[in-house]
């Protein structure tokens, strides 16, 4: 019999995965699967639990939000043979997820472990850690997960820019020389991401359709110091209709690129603390580990538009919000 370890955050998303948990077990087992359940305790545990247990299983599956796929991920890359892996997102953005075609409802997004096809993706490298899909620095980037779920609820995107202004007061530029494919970048900087995923903090990547997850390159986004709130304005416009504004933002797709600052530097992989840097070092893995999706392309349309359907319903929702107000 194949062997399943499941990972769970119990605790992501407000509890989502609760009501379905024992229908995707029962689904599992079903499947002709030997089924063990590894509910996570305390950070780090994801993690630990995949490099020292994920050798002795047929199949992985984690359940969360992208903090756990970051853990799970990261334990996996350290196996000299890597299990295939299944994601059943239920954070509150799910980046990864949708950048990969899986549904949102978690019962569909279990079918798929069963259904899809194994797709090897790409792994960041950051200095002696890794990441899934984002490693990032700077006020702005915090805002994607520092923005209450109300807010976003409530006003849809408006509510990152809401955020964002709040914070633009207290903004210090992080002074940085960026060097990748032979070229020094030495600017003031607010904020700056490098990643694999075509949409981060649920903003879509500024490539879009050009985005892929096993080419072996990063998208790195460098956003210049704005002097005032009409600047910050014109930088959150320019990301929401996926545009570079050369006169505030770099953008470039790199295999490998190197920050180095006078001063340390937090970072935040996946939404959790990177720790704070002088010198980092990020690089691609190609390919580095398999993560299961949908292998009809008409499932992964109808993924696509249930995630723009989430969309629209939000923005109908927030304009519908403020003409009350």
């Amino acid at each position: 019999m194949k062997r399943l370890l499941f990972i769970s955050n119990l605790k992501s998303g407000k509890n989502q995965i609760r009501p379905h948990f024992s229908a995707i077990i029962d689904m599992f087992v079903a499947a002709g699967y030997d089924v063990t359940v590894h509910t996570t305790q305390a950070a780090k545990d994801a993690y630990e639990v995949a490099r020292d247990r994920g050798k002795d299983f047929d199949l992985i599956v984690c359940s969360g939000g992208d903090g756990t796929l970051d853990e799970v991920v990261s334990g996996l890359v350290e196996l000299k043979a890597h299990p295939p892996l299944g994601y059943i997102p239920a954070g509150t953005t799910n980046d990864f997820a949708r950048s990969l075609g899986i549904s949102s409802n978690m019962v569909k997004a279990a079918a798929n472990v069963l259904s899809g096809v194994p797709f090897a993706v790409d792994v960041g490298v950051f200095n002696d850690r890794y990441f899934a899909y984002v490693a990032a620095f700077g006020a702005f980037t915090d805002v994607s997960y520092q923005t209450p779920q109300q807010l976003k609820n409530t006003f849809g995107h408006l509510a990152y820019v809401m955020e964002g202004l709040k914070s633009l007061p207290t903004i210090a530029p992080h002074r940085m020389t960026v060097t990748f494919d032979n070229e020094v970048i030495t600017d003031s900087f607010a904020y700056g991401m490098v990643t694999n995923s075509v949409s981060v903090g649920g903003f879509k990547s500024i490539s879009g359709r050009e985005m892929e997850l096993d080419d072996g390159l990063f998208e790195v986004l460098l956003v210049r110091m704005p002097k005032n709130v009409f600047e910050f304005q014109a930088i959150v416009s320019a990301y929401l209709m996926q545009k570079v504004d050369e006169r505030y933002m770099f953008f470039a797709k790199v295999s490998r690129i190197h920050f180095s600052s006078e001063e340390e530097i937090s970072w935040t992989l996946d939404g959790e603390d990177g720790g704070s840097h002088k010198e980092v070092e990020l690089y691609n893995m190609r390919r580095a580990i398999q993560i299961i999706r949908p292998e009809d392309k008409a499932e992964l349309q109808k993924v696509k538009e249930e995630y723009e359907a989430a969309e629209a319903l939000e923005q109908r929702v927030s304009s519908s919000d403020e003409g009350e107000k």
